[in-house]
């Protein structure tokens, strides 16, 4: 990373969750190692959340330094009691930090967000939102028959958008950015993990042959908005029936979530269980990253989406690409990948058998895909995120 380019002292609230570990701090999500690369870059950051005593399946370890202010704990939400001493214990603890910080960034259209804001701009603080994904289709693709939730997605959602209109808000992807078009000021950001020294040279990507067994790589948590169930229709699509052209089609599933018991009984209802590869959470520098380069097709099938970063851990592999057409996934994949309906097998199956029988069309993703990896490194990215939290000319 580069050197630092401000004197700020930044505090980031995010609902993540966070856990200590053999003197190690780790996240349930990849989001916060992305953040946790800004403090190179300023005086200080620190997170602002939640410290479970329980480690989650899913361990993205944080650089070595990486400060944490940890917020009340609870087990149940069930227990009003103890929701309310968390909500005052959060209060009084984010009103101490405010001591400590020159700006704060406020990530996730969460209610106490709200209260935060109010409390950092009483104190004089620059505060500045954050938006990762649009959370009323969210809402509706995770409880699809859940009024009540929608409601209460869309009421957040408003007060988010006429709190952008005080606020400077940084957003994930241009679904986001067309979303937020109103905010008083407005950062379009690409969550990317990958260095200018990871992504790989184009002559290596064109060499990856397209004559033997050939393999689907997915990655992404097996939750219901990720829509996981689809990819053992696809497979089965691709082998069954005699179609192929005499070709063998394996899969490699990185993820886990509620939905990967049933997406392995799936695929042994359908006679998959020798072609799919379910591997669980796996980790960039655990293996991950060489499985993109050695896969063929890199295949998204979410329901909803916000811009999310495994893309461009595929673009920087240099790993052709069909995704569903949702979200940000649309823009931010631009001419870089074959985009499809959500939910349908067919046009996922016909998508991937197109990328394998078209050298042309499949060189020409690999080379949109490199062109997108090399504008959204994690460098330029955080240079981009550093100075606007800060206030500062975009570099």
């Amino acid at each position: 990373m580069p050197e630092r380019t401000s004197r700020d002292r930044v505090a980031v609230y995010t609902d993540h969750l966070f856990w200590r570990q053999d003197g190690e701090l780790y996240s349930d999500r990849s989001f916060p190692g992305f953040v946790a690369q800004l403090a190179p870059l300023l005086e200080s950051l620190v997170f602002v959340a939640r410290v479970s005593p329980k480690p989650a399946a899913a361990q993205h370890k944080l650089p070595a330094g990486t400060q944490v202010i940890d917020m009340p704990w609870v087990g149940s939400l069930s227990n009003p009691l103890a929701v309310a001493r968390m909500m005052f214990g959060s209060v009084r603890r984010f009103w101490r930090a405010l001591g400590q910080v020159d700006a704060v960034w406020l990530v996730g259209s969460y209610l106490v967000s709200f209260v935060f804001a109010a409390m950092a701009m009483a104190r004089g603080k620059r505060v500045v939102l954050g938006v990762r994904q649009d959370l009323p289709r969210y809402a509706r693709g995770r409880y699809p028959g859940h009024r009540l939730i929608h409601l209460a997605a869309d009421t957040l959602e408003g007060i988010y958008r006429l709190m952008s209109r005080f606020f400077p808000i940084v957003v994930v992807g241009p679904g986001l950015a067309r979303n937020f078009r109103g905010a008083c000021s407005l950062l379009e950001l690409s969550v990317s993990l990958m260095s200018e020294h990871d992504i790989v040279d184009r002559q290596d990507a064109l060499a990856r042959r397209y004559d033997g067994e050939l393999t689907i790589l997915s990655v992404g948590r097996l939750d219901p908005e990720k829509n996981p169930l689809l990819l053992a229709d696809v497979l089965a699509g691709l082998n069954g029936n005699g179609r192929g052209n005499g070709r063998r089609w394996r899969m490699i599933v990185c993820g886990d979530g509620p939905l990967e018991q049933e997406l392995a009984a799936r695929l042994f209802r359908l006679g998959l269980g020798g072609m799919a590869d379910l591997r669980g959470y796996v980790a960039l520098e655990d293996g991950l990253l060489q499985l993109y380069r050695d896969s063929h097709v890199f295949l998204h099938v979410s329901w909803t989406e916000g811009l999310p970063q495994v893309l461009f851990e595929a673009f920087a592999s240099g790993l052709p690409m069909v995704a569903t057409a949702v979200g940000g996934v649309t823009d931010g994949v631009d001419g870089a990948g074959l985009l499809i309906p959500p939910g349908d097998a067919g046009a996922a199956v016909a998508a991937l058998e197109r990328v394998v029988d078209e050298q042309s069309f499949r060189e020409q993703l690999i080379d949109r895909g490199l062109e997108r990896a090399r504008a959204h490194t994690i460098e330029s990215e955080c240079r981009r995120l550093a100075a606007f939290i800060t206030g500062q000319p975009s570099p």
